[in-house]
């Protein structure tokens, strides 16, 4: 059960296509009922509406979908848009018959609103088919920009050309249109050969830098970005070019006057083991975007989740303690928590030299069963997995690290939130979220690897009451 993150009881939480106004967040989402599995049966588009990302309003399904013979049997993900003097929502109409029966399985399609709560169709007036050269069945996740140096909307998309499925011809492909009725198709916006398909794309400002984002469709499956001094690229690839490791998936953005965040999921497992592979769908979490010097994208804990919690007496008095080892491992015990949901923080440095160090969650305490983020100083990244991992493997871990460029003497502030099976760490405005179904113990400790650790006041937070 979630008590901070966001997922509606009984469903798992699809793509996201947030908007902001007033003050409020309207998340438009997908809900699947897994029954038999994910997309076993047609969803429409759902609604919640947060001013915190903590307490959210349950509007249930508010985008219908169609009949089992019509375009949109499924809705699929697409996005919210005001302008002349309405809410546009452009959406994938998915069918998942049609490609037997030689008719595209996706096209995009179009409604109206003027209270973001009743959405009335445009039926045949707008859709905007699968062009010549493109994949029928992979044209899909529109999303809809103003741009004010050319005074038009920028309509982009994730597509694959018509080829073998297997061939990395993903793509983003863009329409404009002067009045959100009309669309030119222009062609490919961001075509890079590198991905199978590109999901969710997104386009915004910040500053002086413009920032295109997409779910890669590829052996890693993650929300990465590019970004450029204009709209139209060159697209630079920054160092670390995503945002969390694999089980955060198709992440979209949205931003009030002073900040703007990063809606995905993190993915179930398969049966809820954590053995098993990730699956579609799961639950919400909200990060908020940070913006380096060079116009690189980090991410921290957004400030009203941090304040969903208060801070609790702590059991280990000190102010600081330092880890050492000359040669293989060290760890103390510093927390022990058994609550479904809580924050653990605390201040890390390390000597020059150090191998690596680590936290580990749900030790137990007599075997040292544990999950762990394991941090390597000099292959510069974090890991989750557990330990001991016996009987080889005890956790699907493909995709569960986070390159992390950490430097000797300096102090970080090391966070660590958990919510029933989602746990999420930020670290040096670094992101890594996982799952852990099968805690056994209630400590929380810290080792070193070879080197010296120092940790300062340790932190343990629940949600207020």
């Amino acid at each position: 059960m979630q008590n901070i993150y966001y997922q509606p009881e009984g469903y798992a939480f699809g793509d996201c296509m947030p908007f902001y106004k007033d003050g409020k967040f309207y998340l438009y989402h997908q809900r699947d009922t897994r029954n038999p599995g994910p997309f076993g049966e047609p969803f429409g588009w759902a609604l919640a509406i947060t001013e915190d990302f903590v307490h959210y309003e349950d509007k249930g399904e508010v985008l219908l979908r169609g009949k089992d013979i019509e375009q949109d049997q499924f809705i699929f993900a697409g996005s919210v848009f005001e302008g002349e003097g309405q809410y546009h929502a452009f959406y994938t109409g998915y069918n998942r018959d049609f490609a037997a029966e030689g008719k595209a399985a996706q096209v995009l399609m179009h409604a109206t609103s003027d209270d973001l709560l009743h959405w009335t169709k445009s039926a045949d007036k707008l859709k905007l088919p699968p062009q010549i050269g493109y994949d029928p069945n992979d044209w899909r996740d529109p999303y809809v920009t103003w741009d004010e140096d050319s005074k038009e909307y920028i309509l982009i998309l994730g597509a694959h050309k018509q080829n073998h499925k297997q061939i990395k011809t993903g793509c983003t492909v863009y329409f404009t249109s002067k009045d959100l009725e009309h669309w030119e198709f222009k062609g490919d916006f961001w075509a890079p050969n590198m991905f199978s398909m590109h999901e969710m794309p997104d386009l915004f400002r910040i500053g002086d830098w413009w920032y295109l984002l997409t779910t890669e469709y590829s052996e890693n499956n993650k929300t990465i970005y590019r970004k450029s001094r204009s709209i139209f690229g060159p697209w630079q690839m920054p160092d670390d070019d995503a945002f969390d490791g694999r089980a955060y998936y198709a992440a979209r953005s949205c931003g009030d006057s002073e900040h703007r965040y990063l809606f995905g999921w993190v993915a179930s497992k398969d049966q809820d083991m954590d053995i098993n592979n990730w699956i579609w769908g799961g639950t919400l979490v909200v990060h908020e975007l940070v913006q380096e010097e060079n116009g690189d994208l980090k991410v921290k804990m957004p400030d009203s989740v941090h304040n969903a919690f208060v801070e609790q007496p702590s059991k280990n008095h000190f102010g600081e303690k330092v880890i050492e080892i000359d040669s293989g491992i060290n760890e103390i015990i510093v927390e022990e928590c058994d609550e479904e949901t809580f924050l653990f923080e605390t201040v890390v440095s390390f000597k020059a030299g150090t191998h690596a160090f680590g936290v580990n969650l749900f030790e137990e305490k007599e075997t040292g069963d544990a999950y762990r983020f394991n941090i390597e100083i000099k292959n510069r990244k974090v890991d989750f997995n557990c330990t001991p991992n016996l009987p080889w493997f005890r956790y699907m871990a493909q995709g569960s690290d986070r390159p992390l460029f950490l430097e000797a003497e300096r102090e970080y502030l090391l966070q660590v939130v958990v919510d029933g099976t989602v746990v999420t760490l930020y670290l040096n405005n670094t992101a890594l979220n996982v799952r852990a179904y099968a805690p056994k113990g209630k400590n929380i400790s810290f080792y070193v690897k070879d080197g010296s650790a120092i940790i300062k006041n340790p932190r343990l937070y629940l949600l207020k009451k």
